[in-house]
């Protein structure tokens, strides 16, 4: 429906309309939360966000840019203020086709001279004759298109102090020139000027008033005494100016935003008044590029407490929050993502999950965290995972140049075998899962860097020492078939195996990752292997994070 059949409608029917001032598209969202019918595009506030007086400063131009980005932001009509038609009636008659046709739903002019001063300013308010007004209403009439365009006329009669009859004669002449309603103002304190000429004009067209200096009476006794239409004109931008007044002096006077955070719109509260979860989801559907979509999913439930020389540091944070030079472990995660094209990143936390605060996650809560491995924490996130999905270990850093070449792999399920392995190191200090793979890797003293996939045939913890090609870190990648088979085996997994024994972990709920994938590979499925030599790194002791912090900058 058009937006003036929607305000011509609103005027036909039974009940007040109440319009809310606002001054540009992030004030007409707001104000379209709290069940206003209309929008007034207001003259006072449009100026004074300019930094000008309402004066007649600003061009019809102006005023109509920020008329039609009021209007776009809201689904509400918009009724525009336009002062006194910005100039005579050739300038009314282009007025009301710029604001039709940008689809203002209706206009209101006053029958003030041009240039005009704001009514509630004392001094000079000078009135146009009733005649040229009364060609101005007849010239805005006949230069519409659509019949349901509302043009209201503004009596100024009572702020020049010309008197109650003066009032009534201009307003029973707007009306025979055909005006659509009547908008009478005051300044008094009271509403009794404002009943008093309702009671006398009665009801031959709409009444709107703006009760700027007589706000005690509501909304409900102005529709009692005959009232169609109340604008709450200004209220906008005086609460923009006290609010913003605040907090800058705050700022100034104690050197930091701490005092006011608590006090101001959060970021999430923009980007929703802004619409950003619709443009990410315009996106998601429409904006096609070569790269297909990944979301990552990092585990970082686990408390980390089982490593002595680490235990001091993990009572107080996870291990994701690590700082590693100036920057938590997390965050750098996060940024390697966002630079290899991942930008929907998922972390499960548990263990102190509170003190995890990196931007540009969604933080995902594993309750079980003491009773369940990393597996379950992985799951916790499965009703995210339907795309291609990268998962990482939260303890383990990653360079983007392995992100990017194992994205970049044709194959379901990939993971990474690291084929540095010191089997001097077998079976001691921490639990690591190996892997073996056919045909096996080539060992030699030298060789080039190896990009053949291998095929997994057996992933686990219990792999002799002699059988071991690869160890595997928790870095891989699924595409969406891979994903959706991981995700049936898990569920018949659990079926099968709750509280129950699965592989070598002691119940199926402590399960790790190389769990899952050797039952997949019992099962038939191809899990393939990327050999790699360098690219990540682990911090599971305090030599490691001593390591990471020598060579990250």
């Amino acid at each position: 429906m058009k937006k003036c059949k929607m305000l011509r409608d609103l005027l036909n029917r039974p009940g007040i309309i109440r319009l809310i001032g606002a001054h540009n598209a992030m004030g007409a969202k707001i104000a379209a939360r709290y069940g206003f019918e209309g929008i007034w595009a207001s003259g006072l506030e449009i100026s004074a966000s300019h930094g000008v007086p309402d004066a007649n400063i600003l061009t019809m131009t102006e005023f109509l840019q920020a008329a039609e980005e009021i209007n776009r932001a809201v689904d509400l009509p918009v009724v525009a203020d336009c002062d006194t038609g910005f100039g005579n009636v050739n300038n009314v008659i282009y007025m009301v086709k710029k604001y039709e046709t940008a689809g203002i739903a209706g206009v209101c002019i006053e029958d003030k001279c041009f240039p005009k001063i704001n009514s509630l300013i004392p001094g000079r308010q000078e009135l146009a004759p009733i005649s040229e007004f009364v060609g101005k209403i007849m010239a805005a009439k006949n230069a519409q298109i659509d019949p349901d365009f509302v043009v209201i006329a503004r009596v100024e009669a009572l702020i020049a102090g010309w008197g109650m009859e003066e009032a009534l004669k201009r307003a029973n002449a707007y009306t025979e020139a055909g005006a659509d309603a009547i908008l009478i103002h005051s300044r008094k304190k009271t509403s009794d000027e404002i009943y008093e000429f309702i009671q006398r004009f009665g009801n031959r067209v709409p009444i709107v008033i703006v009760p700027t200096t007589y706000p005690q009476v509501t909304a409900k006794r102005f529709e009692d005494r005959g009232v169609k239409v109340i604008i709450y004109a200004n209220h906008g931008i005086r609460a923009m100016v006290r609010a913003l007044d605040g907090v800058f002096s705050t700022i100034s006077r104690e050197g930091t935003t701490a005092g006011v955070e608590d006090k101001i719109a959060t970021l999430k509260e923009i980007f929703e008044i802004q619409d950003m979860p619709r443009l990410q989801e315009m996106e998601a559907r429409y904006l096609k590029t070569e790269r297909e979509k990944v979301i990552a999913i990092i585990p970082a439930a686990g408390d980390h407490l089982e490593e002595y020389s680490m235990k001091h540091i993990a009572e107080e944070i996870p291990i994701s929050m690590l700082n590693i030079n100036g920057k938590p472990l997390l965050q750098r995660q996060v940024e390697i993502l966002n630079r290899a094209g991942v930008f929907e990143i998922y972390v499960i936390g548990g263990y102190k999950r509170e003190k995890i605060d990196v931007e540009g996650i969604k933080l995902i809560n594993n309750d079980k965290y003491k009773e369940t491995g990393i597996l379950y924490s992985i799951l916790c996130a499965g009703e995210y995972m339907s795309e291609k999905t990268f998962i990482c270990y939260g303890d383990v850093l990653v360079d983007s140049t392995l992100v990017n070449h194992l994205l970049s792999i044709q194959e379901d399920i990939v993971i990474v075998g690291d084929a540095t392995f010191d089997s001097k190191e077998y079976g001691l200090d921490k639990k690591i899962d190996y892997v073996v793979v056919d045909p096996p890797p080539v060992i030699t003293r030298r060789k080039l860097d190896d990009q053949t996939v291998r095929r997994v045939v057996r992933i686990g913890p219990d792999i002799s020492c002699q059988d071991v090609h690869y160890e595997f870190p928790g870095i891989m990648v699924a595409s969406a078939q891979g994903i959706k088979c991981m995700k049936e085996v898990y569920d018949q997994s659990l079926e099968r195996f709750e509280g129950k024994p699965f592989h070598t972990a002691a119940s199926f709920e402590t399960a790790c990752l190389a769990e899952l994938l050797q039952e997949m590979i019992l099962r038939g499925y191809k899990i393939s292997c990327l050999e790699i030599n360098s690219g990540w790194l682990e911090i599971h002791s305090f030599r490691d994070y001593k390591f990471a912090c020598s060579i990250i900058k």
